[in-house]
C-alpha cells in the first residue's frame, strides 16, 4: 500500500575497495564529490571490517547478519542456504518492495549466468556479475551492436559451461569471446581502459536499472545497488582516466616479508613482490579512475532518490565486500593476506534523523549491517526456534549488533566491540590449509595465524601502521602475543554461537 512518506533503504555496494584507497584518493589523487557529499551527511566508520575477505562469504554475512561460520559460506563456491533468513527477505515479508541490481553473488558465479536470487528475498532482480556474460552482454548486443565485440572481449570467466551452448540458439559464445579478445588484446590484461563508452559499461547498466526501480516503485522500498568495479581486472571507461593525478599516487608499502618471511610467504608464488613484476603505477591509476566512475554513478543514484521524493525517510549504506591490496606489501587481491588494505572496508551510513558528518572509530563488521536495517525499519529480526526461551536471548540469532544508536547520537562511551575475528579458508584455486588464516584485530594490534605451519604475524598498529615489523619473536612483545593467541582461540570457538541455523529444528531439543 502506498505511503505518504515511503521509507527507503539503499545498500550501495562496490567490490574490492579497501577503506585505505577511498581515504588515499582524497589526498589530491582524484575528486570524489558524491562520496564527499555522502560522508558529509552521515557516519563514517573508520574501523569497519570484512570478516571473511572474499566475495560470497562477505555478501552472505551482510545479507544474514551472521558470520561465515554460522551461515556456512566458508569461501566462494558455496551456495547460501536460502532457508536462512536474510534482511531483504524479512523486509519483503513485511510488505517492502525489494530489488537487487548488479552483483549479488550469494551463489557460485560459474554455475549459472542467470542465477535465481528471488528465494533470498528480492522481488526484482537485474543481475550481472564478474564474468559480464549474461544480461548486460545481451543488452549490448541488442542496443549497442557496434560495441558488442568489444564488450565480448571483457568477459573473462570463460569457464562457465553455459557459454559453450548459450541461449535458445545454443551459440558457442565462448568461441566468440576468445575471438573478440584477439581483436581487443588489452582486454585480456589485468588493467585496461574499456574499449567502449561509459554509458555502455556494465557499471552504467546497473545504475540505469536501479534508478528506474527507485523512481517507479511505490511504498517502502529496499534496493541493493551493487557494482563489480573496482574488482580486478581494473577497467574504467577511458573518459575517467585523465581525472586521476598520477603524480600524487603513492608508492606501494614495502613487502615486509622479504626480510624474514614466515613459511606462508616462502611459497614459490611469493618469489618477488608484485610491484617488481607489474606496472603498479598504471594499475593504481586505473583503480582510482574506477572510483571516479563509481562516484559519478553514486551521484546518479542520489539524484534518482531526490527526484522520486525518497530522501525524506532514507537509510543509505555504502560499503565494499572486501579490500584490495593493490601492490601494498608486494601483493594483489585479497584472501588470506590479512593486511589492512585486505580486511578494512569503507562503511558510510546516513539515516534520516542521524547526526550529520561524524567519524566513529568503533570496531564494526559487515554483520552489523543487517541488525541496523532491522532496527531502523522497525521490522522484527528473525529469532531462533528455542525449546526454552531462557536458553538464549532472541537477539542471539544475529552475530552482529545495530549501529543505529551510534549513527543517531554520534556514538557513546560504550565500546561497540573489543575485537574483530577474520577468517580465510581456501585461496582461489588452492584447496590447501596453508591458504587458511585466522586473525584477531583490536584497536591496536593485528595477530594472524597462517595454518598448516604457515607461521604467525603480530603488528603494533599504533607504532607501525604500515605493518612492517612482525613482533613474533620479540621478547618485549611476548605478553601481547600470548594474550592475542588466547583471544584468537576463544574467538574461533565462539564464532559459531549460538550455532548454525542450517537444518535447525529447535535449539535445546533432542
Amino acid at each position: 500500500m502506498s505511503r505518504t512518506n515511503p521509507r527507503t533503504i539503499v545498500l550501495f555496494m562496490v567490490d574490492q575497495l579497501a577503506a585505505k584507497w577511498l581515504e588515499v584518493a582524497r589526498e589530491g589523487i582524484v575528486d570524489l564529490p558524491n562520496f564527499d557529499a555522502l560522508q558529509a551527511e552521515g557516519t563514517t566508520f573508520l574501523s569497519a571490517f570484512s570478516t571473511n575477505p572474499v566475495c560470497s562469504p562477505s555478501r552472505a554475512s551482510i545479507a544474514t547478519g551472521l558470520s561465515s561460520s554460522v551461515h556456512g559460506v566458508a569461501e566462494c563456491g558455496y551456495n547460501l542456504d536460502a532457508t536462512i533468513p536474510t534482511f531483504m527477505g524479512v523486509l519483503q515479508s513485511a510488505g517492502w518492495m525489494t530489488g537487487g541490481f548488479g552483483k549479488i553473488h550469494l551463489l557460485p558465479q560459474i554455475a549459472d549466468l542467470t542465477p535465481d536470487y528471488r528465494p533470498f528475498g528480492f522481488d526484482v532482480v537485474k543481475n550481472t556479475e564478474d564474468s559480464r556474460a549474461g544480461a548486460w552482454l545481451d543488452w549490448v548486443r541488442e542496443t549497442h551492436p557496434e560495441h558488442y565485440v568489444a564488450a565480448q572481449s571483457t568477459v573473462w570467466m570463460t569457464m562457465v559451461p553455459e557459454l559453450e551452448a548459450y541461449g535458445p540458439d545454443r551459440v558457442d559464445l565462448k568461441a566468440e569471446i576468445l575471438a573478440a579478445r584477439r581483436k581487443f588484446p588489452e582486454s585480456a590484461t589485468e588493467a585496461y581502459e574499456l574499449p567502449f563508452p561509459a554509458e555502455v559499461s556494465q557499471t552504467a547498466w546497473i545504475t540505469d536499472r536501479a534508478c528506474e526501480f527507485l523512481e517507479s516503485a511505490e511504498g517502502d522500498v529496499f534496493a541493493q545497488v551493487s557494482y563489480v568495479q573496482p574488482h580486478s581486472p581494473f577497467a574504467p571507461p577511458a573518459e575517467f582516466v585523465d581525472r586521476v593525478n598520477i603524480d600524487r599516487i603513492p608508492e606501494p608499502v614495502r613487502a615486509d616479508w622479504l626480510d624474514t618471511p614466515i613459511p606462508y610467504y616462502q611459497q614459490a608464488r611469493y618469489s618477488a613482490p608484485s610491484y617488481e613484476t607489474h606496472d603498479w603505477r598504471r594499475e593504481r591509476q586505473l583503480y582510482f579512475a574506477d572510483l571516479a566512475h563509481l562516484d559519478h554513478e553514486l551521484g546518479r543514484v542520489r539524484e534518482a532518490l531526490r527526484k522520486s521524493g525518497r530522501c525524506e525517510d532514507l537509510l543509505f549504506i555504502f560499503t565494499s565486500d572486501h579490500g584490495e591490496l593493490l601492490h601494498d606489501h608486494g601483493l594483489l587481491g585479497k584472501w588470506e593476506r590479512h593486511y589492512d588494505p585486505c580486511i578494512r572496508v569503507p562503511l558510510i551510513v546516513g539515516a534520516t534523523g542521524g547526526r550529520v558528518a561524524h567519524d566513529d572509530t568503533s570496531i564494526v563488521e559487515h554483520v552489523d549491517i543487517a541488525p541496523t536495517i532491522y532496527e531502523w525499519s522497525g521490522v522484527r529480526a528473525p529469532a531462533l526456534p528455542l525449546r526454552r526461551r531462557e536458553i538464549v536471548n532472541e537477539t542471539a540469532s544475529l552475530s552482529g549488533h545495530s549501529l543505529l544508536e551510534r549513527i543517531r547520537t554520534g556514538g557513546s562511551e560504550d565500546v561497540h566491540r573489543e575485537t574483530v575475528y577474520v577468517q580465510s579458508n581456501n585461496g582461489f584455486g588452492e584447496p590447501n590449509p596453508l591458504s587458511w588464516s585466522r586473525t584477531l584485530r583490536d584497536s591496536r594490534y593485528r595477530y594472524t595465524r597462517h595454518l598448516a605451519g604457515g607461521g604467525e604475524q603480530l603488528f603494533d598498529l599504533t607504532l607501525d601502521p604500515d605493518e612492517q615489523h612482525n613482533l613474533v619473536g620479540d621478547p618485549q612483545a611476548a605478553p601481547t602475543l600470548h594474550r592475542m593467541r588466547d583471544a584468537l582461540v576463544e574467538a574461533i570457538a565462539t564464532d559459531t554461537y549460538p550455532n548454525t541455523p542450517i537444518g535447525l529444528y529447535q535449539v535445546g531439543s533432542w
